[in-house]
């Protein structure tokens, strides 16, 4: 939850189970009362320090996810997604830019793609997809705004340097499949 006490979030936890609570303490009161969890821990241990600026309240600024180590863009990416969701949205675009750019070189990994893309289509915080099959749906979605007509791809050398040649080829050809007009330079 954030400050307005908005779901921001959420975990699945699996099962809990409560622990002894007979033992007593000095003047009858109960010190600690244990917890068993059984469910999965969250496969972005980063996430734990960004989930609390989301918690502030305060609005995201444009390229803060670029501000963070690049190890910490998968976790951004999680963070993102996982709000987008509970926050009751779909995926799909809500911006009303008919052109979005990109800027290449701040793209050097999958995680930073899609952090970038989501950024340019739906504001700081969004979400566009975060794999080749999340973003297929968000440019296929019959919700929102539709996708944008054009992505300008600025600086695409810089990310050809740092992406995998196949993950390049699956997203031009993605985009290609949909009609959305990628231009790069």
């Amino acid at each position: 939850m954030n400050r307005q006490r908005e779901k921001i979030g959420e975990y699945f936890i699996g099962r809990v189970v409560l622990g002894d609570t007979d033992v007593e303490g000095p003047g009858g009161n109960i010190p600690r009362v244990a917890y068993r969890v059984f469910g999965n821990r969250c496969e972005y241990p980063e996430a734990e320090r960004i989930w609390p600026r989301w918690a502030s309240g305060i609005a995201l600024e444009k390229g803060e996810w670029v501000r963070w180590p690049v190890n910490y863009q998968s976790a951004w990416l999680h963070v993102v997604q996982n709000s987008w969701f509970a926050s009751n949205r779909r995926a799909a675009s809500y911006g009303v830019e008919e052109v979005v750019h990109l800027d290449g070189g701040q793209i050097s990994t999958k995680s930073g793609f899609y952090c970038a893309l989501g950024e340019a289509v739906n504001g700081p915080g969004g979400y566009f997809g975060s794999n080749l099959d999340a973003l297929a749906d968000c440019i296929s979605s019959s919700f929102g705004e539709g996708p944008p007509d054009r992505i300008v791809w600025r600086n695409f050398q810089a990310s050809q340097e740092s992406l995998d040649h196949a993950f390049l080829d699956s997203i031009v050809g993605l985009m290609r499949e949909f009609r959305v007009d990628l231009a790069t330079c």
